[in-house]
Order: C-alpha cells, then sequence, then structure tokens
C-alpha cells in the first residue's frame, strides 16, 4: 500500500526541483537540476539501490552493448509495480514510492510548463493539449559502456536523466551535448556534471544530439533514472506505448522465472 502522504511530499518536492531548475539555451534548450529529491529520500534510494542480477539487459540503443563474456554493460528495471514486485521489501516499496511521484500528472504538467518554448517548436501552439506516456525506469551502466551521438526517436517527447551517484568522485562521465556545425558535423558543447541527486531534461527535437563517453574501468557503477515522455496521441502512438509496456513486462517474468 503506497503511503499517500509520503506520495504527495515526493510529488511536491519534484515539482519545486523542476520549476527552480535552470534553463540553459545552449547547445539546445534543456533544464539542470541541483536538488531533484529530498535529501533523506535521495539516501533511500542510494541505500536502496538494487543488485545487478535484479536488471535486465536494455534494449534500444543500448542492446549491443556486450562484454566478450556476455555482460550487459547497460541494464535497467522499469520503474512500475509490475516489474518491481520481485524486489525486496524496503526496497520495493521505496522504488515504488519514486515510480510513482515520476509518472505524476503534477510532474509531467511541469515538465512541459518548463519546456513550452522547444516543445512549442516541435508540436505547434497547441503543445499542451499533446498526450505523453511516462516511463520511468532505473538504470546501470558499468565500464564498457558508451553511446555515439544522437537525437532520440520521434517516438520520444520528453528526455530526463536523474543521476544517482554516492559521491562526486567522478563528474566528468555525464552525458555530453553536442552542437552542429556549420558543414553538419558535430562538436561537443556542454557536459551535464555526474553529481549526486543532479541531472536535466530536454524537448527531443531535431538538434537535441548527445552521446556518452565509454565508461572506464575507475568507475564501478553509473546509476540514473530515465524518465521518458512518450508522444502519446493518436491511435498508433497509444497503441505502440502500451504494447511495449506489455511485451517488457511477460520479458521481465520470463527472466524472473529462469532465475529461480
Amino acid at each position: 500500500m503506497v503511503d499517500r502522504t509520503a506520495l504527495r511530499n515526493l510529488v511536491d518536492y519534484i515539482v519545486g526541483s523542476v520549476e527552480k531548475a535552470r534553463a540553459v539555451e545552449s547547445p539546445f534548450y534543456h533544464l539542470e537540476f541541483d536538488s531533484v529529491f529530498p535529501s533523506d529520500v535521495y539516501e533511500q534510494i542510494l541505500a536502496a539501490k538494487p543488485v545487478y542480477e535484479d536488471y535486465r539487459p536494455m534494449s534500444g540503443r543500448s542492446k549491443g552493448h556486450v562484454r566478450d563474456d556476455g555482460t550487459a554493460t547497460r541494464v535497467k528495471i522499469d520503474l512500475f509495480p509490475e516489474y518491481i514486485r520481485a524486489l525486496p521489501n524496503g526496497k520495493r516499496e521505496l522504488w515504488d514510492l519514486v515510480g510513482r511521484a515520476l509518472c505524476s500528472t503534477e510532474v509531467q504538467n511541469a515538465f512541459i510548463r518548463r519546456l513550452a518554448k522547444p516543445l512549442e517548436k516541435r508540436f505547434g501552439k497547441t503543445f499542451a493539449n499533446t498526450g505523453f506516456y511516462p516511463i520511468p525506469i532505473l538504470t546501470r551502466d558499468i565500464p564498457g559502456y558508451e553511446i555515439q551521438p544522437h537525437t532520440d526517436t520521434k517516438w520520444k517527447g520528453i528526455t530526463v536523466q536523474l543521476y544517482l551517484p554516492g559521491d562526486n568522485d567522478h563528474t566528468n562521465i555525464g552525458t555530453i551535448f553536442h552542437a552542429v556545425n556549420g558543414d553538419g558535423s558535430l562538436k561537443k558543447a556542454a557536459q551535464m556534471k555526474f553529481a549526486r541527486n543532479s541531472g536535466y531534461a530536454f524537448a527531443v527535437g531535431a538538434d537535441t544530439w548527445h552521446s556518452a563517453d565509454p565508461v572506464d574501468a575507475s568507475v564501478d557503477t553509473r546509476d540514473s533514472v530515465l524518465l521518458t515522455y512518450f508522444v502519446d496521441s493518436g491511435l498508433l502512438p497509444i497503441l505502440k506505448n502500451r504494447t511495449k509496456r506489455i511485451g517488457n513486462f511477460v520479458r521481465n517474468e520470463v527472466r524472473q522465472l529462469t532465475r529461480q
């Protein structure tokens, strides 16, 4: 049973974090956060990180990142009740709370308000009526993971990444933002700091080029929450989003059975 008071307090705090986030214009419009979660909740998050075996390999652009021994260099857990129910007591309740807060209408509306400028550029003046389907996932990157510059698929409307390091010893491994040169080539223009309780958000567009350098052996894990708002307007996107959630659930159930 979800603690409604705790959920309301967490939602309110995250909304406040979004409202207070810095808006940066270059190399594309994005938000930068300094304190996404309350400090006590953040410490609980660090203590409740699942073990590697609780995750499953990431799909999409990350599915090809596998070590020679078969270990996936990016793994994930979808923060929906049906995916985290196998986690131990304590961890399950905490991640259920975080997932529900991130999926809340209030948090979504806060992102839409703060990202109104690029959302209007993509969706037009009625952007606020565009449907979005939030999918929060807890991700873990290990040495060997990298991702080349890309702009995200058209199915995505808003991309949010919330960093979860235990310390600030590796702030240099955050996401890289790229600008486009006059000849169409890319150049590194900014890099997010992989710092405690920080993160960023942007509305997906043709200019939102970003990447991640290889995680080197000095880093144990690079943990974060990826909160993606998929476009959910029109029959095809609506069916796609829900079919994907069901498909992921089936794959997760099969994986849990094979672990027993």
